[in-house]
């Protein structure tokens, strides 16, 4: 029930991962032709067990998010996005505007993809009261002020999002997208600003101090667990994704539209409630990770130790070491793990930041678990280039997705448990 555009898989799987300092921890040469007389091992113990994340930058990413579910495991999630507008063309002219006809306001939305359930959301859009910047550095908990009042049109902010379904505008059909209906009081503001002489329209930086852009939302206080999705929108050079306000002059229908693109600033912010939740219990207590672990975008890592990797001998030459991560999900359940993860670790174990291992665990569908290839990692372990501080796995759309996984631990009641198969050689 969740999908993203080819596109977007690509570039997220090179760009985002885990968004941390990226470190090149060597691919030793190795013979193939070892690994039939090499020795192979699975009775590692693992440490498992989950971690807050700080913060995340969530500023003019590939897709904003918008929407809230309620996970059992999880508790509730919800996403919001600010962004400012820019002008399709500079000096725009309306004639007489005494004659204007004001039909209707329109904010439009591409879907890119969603997680979680289609059932009906409140959404409301404010206007903002202080500018965004380019410049700045926004993060999963920034927020701007608003301006008083909700600007969608009373009683039709309550909508049933329809991402798979294209939609018709015109009599023209396009591609998904959201399409939500604002007050034509504040379409009537932006085109009489026009004649005032201020010169607002004469470019992007007088036109963005006047309108300094939207805050939208949702607003569900009633949403009942396992119902819910957040949704993903291209807003950044994509025609659909604009302001449009519909009016008729002389009998004639016209329309003005005000753009979003990627000279546009924008970010998402998350808010997450996981109160009285399994998640919350193993952040409160680690030991309880060891029966279930958990990853969440934006939020939470998993991390898994392996002590005993420390114990082999210093002439090992890896071969394989391949970390499979079973997860709880039953097929059709609304929300899926994601297609892969992202691995890090640090380094040094006085190290404050994560360093990217450049390695995307898949998720094997019909086995239920994400196979991860820590061959290199391993290595570098034996041979005293980084220290054994564990690795931390991480929904690889981290910061564009509402993605979560629920992870076996070693102590699972499950049939499958998480397990390090190691076939090494030594010299």
């Amino acid at each position: 029930m969740r999908r993203l555009s080819s596109i977007l898989l690509v570039m997220l799987i090179f760009f985002v991962s885990c968004q941390k300092n990226k470190h090149e921890i060597g691919k030793p040469a190795i013979d193939q032709n070892q690994l039939l007389n090499g020795i192979t091992t699975d009775t590692f113990d693992l440490i498992t067990y989950t971690i807050n994340e700080d913060s995340a930058v969530t500023d003019n990413m590939a897709n904003v998010l918008l929407g809230s579910y309620v996970d059992p495991k999880f508790g509730k999630v919800s996403a919001s996005f600010y962004t400012e507008f820019r002008l399709k063309s500079l000096n725009p002219v309306f004639g007489d505007i005494g004659t204007i006809v004001y039909d209707s306001c329109v904010l439009s939305l591409q879907y890119v993809g969603y997680y979680g359930d289609l059932s009906a959301q409140n959404i409301e859009v404010y206007e903002l009261n202080d500018s965004l910047s380019m410049d700045s550095v926004y993060y999963d908990f920034s927020t701007k002020p608003t301006k008083p009042g909700n600007l969608v049109v009373n009683g039709m902010g309550t909508i049933t999002p329809k991402p798979l379904s294209n939609t018709i505008v015109g009599g023209d059909t396009l591609a998904p997208q959201l399409r939500i209906p604002l007050d034509t009081t504040f379409a009537k503001g932006i085109i009489q600003e026009s004649t005032s002489g201020n010169g607002t329209f004469a470019s992007n930086v007088s036109f963005q101090q006047f309108f300094k852009g939207f805050k939208v939302q949702v607003n569900n206080p009633s949403q009942a667990i396992g119902k819910g999705a957040i949704f993903y929108f291209n807003i950044n050079n994509n025609a659909a994704s604009k302001l449009t306000i519909y009016y008729t002059q002389g009998g004639v229908k016209k329309s003005y539209d005000i753009v979003m693109n990627s000279q546009a600033a924008d970010f998402v912010h998350i808010d997450t409630d996981h109160s009285g939740t399994p998640l919350e219990m193993v952040l409160q207590d680690s030991t309880k990770g060891q029966s279930t672990f958990y990853a969440q975008a934006f939020r939470q890592r998993a991390v898994i130790k392996i002590p005993g990797l420390d114990n082999l001998p210093k002439n090992v030459v890896v071969h394989r070491a391949d970390l499979t991560l079973p997860v709880q999900f039953q097929n059709g359940y609304r929300y899926k793990p994601g297609s892969a993860v992202s691995v890090a670790a640090r380094l040094k174990f006085t190290d404050t930041k994560l360093a990217n291992l450049n390695v995307v665990g898949a998720f094997v569908e019909s086995k239920k678990h994400f196979a991860i290839d820590l061959r290199t990692y391993a290595q570098a372990l034996i041979a005293d280039n980084i220290d054994n501080t564990g690795v931390v796995v991480s929904p690889v759309f981290f910061r564009n997705s509402a993605e979560r996984i629920v992870f076996n631990g070693p102590n699972t009641i499950n049939k499958m448990k998480p397990k390090l198969i190691l076939t090494y050689t030594t010299y």
